[in-house]
């Protein structure tokens, strides 16, 4: 970088915080947001909701999977500013008055997890799944967690407690 960049870079001024209105696990939030901010980002590090990981920084990995309006998506790669009025669902909105939702139960029971760090995500993407199709085949779980990298367990008891999920619902 030539010394004129360096300068006009340190001289550039910040940008203004963009204010954010979305609903997380259904509680209406309010926030100003960097324009740089990942939405994995603010729910961890302002939300202090720290159920979705950060892995790779890239989309790559799933563990910082999030439920926004409906669809599974990658929180690292999602800019905070761009979910404005939007329903987003993490894993600690999943269990209901103390109770742990199925596919968190199913989860224990079945091993589905071993370090844990890919669970919310793994978790995450099947409950977007389920609330589309509460039958799903094995090929659309497979698909539905394709996104998901898990470096323990091997798959095998993260499909188990899946197709657990479904049987219980």
């Amino acid at each position: 970088m030539s010394i004129a960049a360096d300068e006009q870079e340190a001289t550039a001024p910040e940008s203004e915080p963009i204010p954010l209105v979305l609903s997380v696990n259904g509680v209406k939030r309010e926030l100003a947001v960097e324009s740089h901010e990942s939405l994995a980002e603010v729910l961890r590090d302002r939300l202090n909701l720290r159920g979705t990981k950060i892995g790779c920084n890239s989309g790559e990995c799933g563990a910082c999977t999030v439920v926004l309006d409906g669809v599974a998506v990658c929180s690292c790669v999602t800019l905070a500013c761009s979910v404005a009025d939007t329903q987003i669902t993490t894993v600690e909105g999943l269990a209901t008055d103390g109770e742990l939702h199925r596919l968190q139960q199913a989860f224990i029971e079945h091993g589905g997890f071993q370090c844990g760090f890919c669970t919310s995500g793994m978790i995450m993407s099947a409950y977007a799944l389920l609330s589309q199709n509460d039958q799903p085949s094995e090929e659309e779980i497979r698909i539905a967690l394709q996104g998901n990298v898990c470096r323990c367990t091997g798959y095998v008891q993260i499909l188990q407690a899946v197709r657990a999920a479904v049987g219980s619902a």
